[in-house]
């Protein structure tokens, strides 16, 4: 059984899942569904509308909160733009105080947002990343699975999937802690630094080198083809290396 304190405001139409909790003062508007075991804090607003001045306040949209997630103090959610579209947080999420997730964003499975973090409009998250205090991402990008940001970076532009990132658009080396842990092999590590460096560090436009590595056999890997694929399509561009200690070894051997 759900438990929901007083003073939350919760709007007609919300749903929610088993086993719930719904802090005093959380707020979840119209068109939210949580899924199970997903917990609200106190001043949390899920489901509020896009903050975008063009937005009609009547247009049918919501958010989607996925089984086991906590919202912590003062996050807000807010919902899709698009008549019948949601913003989504996958499952075991972990949306620390204070964080903002904007309009039709996608927020993957395991993903922690740390404290302040900023999410602009239509931003992908994928599996199983971290996002550092206080860092502020452009509407539109991409932060492949797997991948780290470090707290106060500044990113306008896609991250692919495994990197660390951190600054402005630096892409610094591999989340290869977050790898192990994930029981990921030793070869296709291998064959992730060998993409990293056939995509960074050989000449060419980095979308043409990806395209021709995937139809190459060089690599088999889910990782490594997944790394690759990621610089097929995208809006904003791609991170770019550090060239002063970027390597792959650079991370891999600490």
């Amino acid at each position: 059984m759900s438990q929901i304190h007083p003073t939350a405001i919760i709007d007609d139409g919300v749903e929610i899942g088993r086993d719930c909790n719904i802090h005093a003062h959380a707020i979840l508007r119209r068109g939210t569904v949580l899924g199970e075991r997903v917990t609200v804090h106190p001043f949390a607003v899920v489901g509020g509308d896009p903050q975008d001045l063009h937005f009609d306040p009547a247009t049918p949209s919501g958010v989607r909160i996925g089984n086991g997630t906590t919202i912590r103090e003062h996050v807000t959610v807010n919902r899709s733009t698009k008549a019948g579209g949601a913003t989504v947080v996958g499952e075991n999420c972990f949306l620390m105080a204070a964080s903002h997730v904007a309009h039709d964003g996608v927020i993957g499975n395991n993903v922690v947002v740390a404290n302040a973090v900023l999410l602009a409009g239509h931003v992908h998250v994928g599996d199983n990343c971290f996002l550092g205090g206080a860092a502020g991402f452009h509407q539109f990008v991409r932060i492949g699975e797997g991948a780290i940001v470090s707290g106060g970076a500044r990113i306008a532009q896609d991250v692919p999937p495994y990197a660390m990132a951190a600054e402005r658009n630096e892409v610094i080396g591999f989340n290869l802690i977050g790898l192990k842990r994930r029981g990921v092999s030793r070869e296709a590590i291998r064959e992730l630094k060998a993409a990293f460096r056939a995509v960074y560090f050989a000449p060419g436009n980095i979308r043409e080198v990806a395209t021709q590595a995937l139809a190459g056999e060089t690599y088999r890997s889910a990782e490594a083809r997944r790394f690759l694929e990621f610089f097929v399509s995208g809006k904003r561009g791609f991170a770019r290396a550090r060239r002063a200690g970027a390597t792959p070894e650079s991370e891999a051997d600490r």
